[in-house]
């Protein structure tokens, strides 16, 4: 079975992503709607069967348009979440710099917090335990499927599946926005 994961449409620059409410801007509904004309007219070659989403706006949008195009309902799932960057979600880059000065992603320490969010290392523990047990479920399911979520979320899953220790200071390849990358999973 084949399992793509696909990072979400473009949402607005300037702003602190993580958990925020940010929706995809124009060039992020344009990039979903020529993905999902492209899934619709090749849906031979992907027969994708089920369609996954992390909850947060950018994503879901992501996944409903091609939801719409392909007919399957999305299947919300939290677990998926980009790390939680807690009181910088969705400031813009000016006022977190002012109410944060050099709290920047890269530089967390590995137990070290956004401010009410996550470390790295609680993003990379609720990233690594909801993948083993989204590929358990999808395996049983044995169906093609998408998964919409987030950049940082993908990194952790390619870190896991190349073998290599995950660290949010190292870079486990380049996903940019309605890229897909696909897996093949073994039952």
């Amino acid at each position: 079975m084949i399992l793509f994961l696909l990072r979400h449409g473009h949402e607005a620059d300037g702003f602190r992503g993580g958990w925020s409410d940010l929706s995809l801007d124009g060039i992020g509904r344009e990039q979903s709607a020529v993905l999902a004309e492209h899934f619709a007219h090749k849906q031979r070659e992907y027969h994708i069967k089920r369609i996954y989403s992390s909850d947060l706006p950018r994503a879901m949008q992501t996944a409903g348009i091609i939801s719409d195009a392909l007919h399957i309902p999305v299947i919300s799932k939290s677990e998926f979440r980009e790390v939680n960057n807690g009181a910088l979600a969705g400031l813009d880059n000016d006022t977190a710099e002012k109410l944060y000065p050099g709290l920047y992603w890269k530089r967390l320490e590995w137990n070290e917090c956004y401010p009410n969010g996550e470390s790295p290392r609680t993003f990379y523990e609720r990233i690594s335990s909801a993948w083993r047990a989204f590929v358990v479920d999808v395996c049983r399911d044995g169906k093609n499927a998408l998964l919409v979520t987030h950049g940082g979320v993908i990194q952790i899953i390619l870190s896991i599946l190349k073998g290599e220790a995950w660290s949010n200071k190292k870079n486990f390849g380049s996903v940019s926005c309605c890229d897909i990358v696909k897996l093949e999973i073994m039952r």
